[in-house]
């Protein structure tokens, strides 16, 4: 009980990138997370922080663009790792992190180390990073997307000299420059693989960076301007050894997860407001069915955050908001359903102008009765 409540203590301390993260480590999903295009640099610095020093992990950054290659894509999220800076010192469990590991065709007497060309580390020592931050996602060709793809699904990439495999601790981030968050959006199939969609505001702070300015701001009296930032960097890129949340958080809070009964009321609700979300008259193509699991899953980690053991209504509310964000894409007046009957293409432009993802979900949420 102890632990339970110091753990949801640090939860509770947490800011709204870092909690977001926290959740899809705890399912083993992945986001997307948008700003205006401002402060999207702001955003990865943050993001990197988040990574490397509330939860530990290794970072890597990959700048997306409309000439970003397969191969650039691939040699971007491997990072160099020391044969003796490893996670795990037990050769058991870097062993059995990957399921495609023991399906790479090694016999029984081959020795294989973390650095083997058929192993997680390839032939050069490298590795994947534990999180991934891809700038500009959506600039990407469509043959990088797919890639992306094939890594969330696969937890692997290949490259010209090995297979990858992707860590136990593995969160990949599409970091996207968008007005809102209903506007971040990325190639359709890779879209609905993506858990959660968060929009971030740039008036709401970077808690992480803002705190590393200020450390380096009380060592520039010792220091010149040039030395100043580069110690920001140094502190950015640095893995903390004792992160505020390790891997054990993340366990206890799945466990607790698991644990979360859902009433079957609760239950009829949430399949009314999918269902709802599905048929309104501004959502284009409807949506992909893996939503409601993603759904279910974010409603089991978000009760043991508020010390309860099953789903409410209001945590229904919370969650639709985070899995149907960026699932949602805004329907054409042309397409509108209702134009099959006569009506007039000005009259619906007028209705759809300015309707975006969250205006959808609120009218929904208002519009579908929660049960008593």
């Amino acid at each position: 009980m102890a632990d339970e409540e110091d753990l949801l203590t640090k939860v509770h301390g947490l800011s709204d990138l870092e909690l977001a993260a926290f959740l899809c480590l705890v399912n083993r999903e992945h986001c997307i997370v948008s700003t205006p295009p401002v402060a999207l640099n702001e955003l990865i610095e943050e993001l990197q922080l988040i990574a490397t020093k509330t939860f530990g992990l290794t970072c890597a950054i990959v700048d997306c663009s409309p000439q970003t290659t397969l191969e650039d894509f691939a040699s971007s999220i491997l990072i160099a790792q020391s044969p003796t800076a490893t996670r795990s010192g037990s050769p058991l469990r870097t062993r059995n992190d990957s399921y495609f590991y023991s399906r790479a065709g090694i016999s029984p007497l081959t020795a294989v180390n973390a650095y083997s060309p058929t192993g997680p580390g390839g032939a050069a020592g490298s590795s994947i990073a534990n999180v991934i931050l891809a700038r500009n996602l959506d600039r990407a060709s469509k043959a990088v997307q797919i890639q992306v793809l094939e890594l969330l699904r696969t937890r692997r990439i290949f490259t010209r000299t090995s297979v990858q495999t992707a860590p136990k601790q593995f969160l990949f981030v599409a970091a996207l420059a968008a007005e809102s968050g209903g506007q971040a959006h990325v190639t359709l199939h890779l879209n609905d693989y993506f858990f959660i969609a968060h929009w971030h505001d740039p008036d709401d702070g970077f808690a992480n960076l803002d705190e590393a300015y200020d450390k380096a701001d009380d060592a520039e009296t010792a220091s010149t301007e040039s030395v100043v930032k580069k110690s920001i960097h140094e502190e950015t890129m640095a893995v903390s050894e004792d992160p505020l949340l390790s891997e054990g958080d993340i366990a206890s809070l799945a466990k607790l997860s698991r644990e979360v009964q859902v009433n079957v009321d609760v239950l009829r609700y949430q399949m009314n407001i999918v269902t709802y979300l599905r048929m309104h008259r501004a959502v284009a193509g409807g949506i992909e069915p893996i939503a409601t699991k993603h759904l279910d899953q974010l409603l089991r980690c978000l009760a043991p955050l508020h010390s309860l053991d099953f789903v409410t209504p209001a945590l229904v509310h919370l969650a639709i908001r985070k899995i149907y964000l960026h699932r949602i894409r805004i329907v054409h007046a042309k397409q509108e359903r209702s134009m099959q009957w006569g009506s007039q293409q000005e009259a619906i432009e007028s209705i759809l102008e300015g309707v975006g993802a969250e205006d959808v979900i609120e009218d929904v949420i208002n519009m579908v009765a929660a049960p008593l």
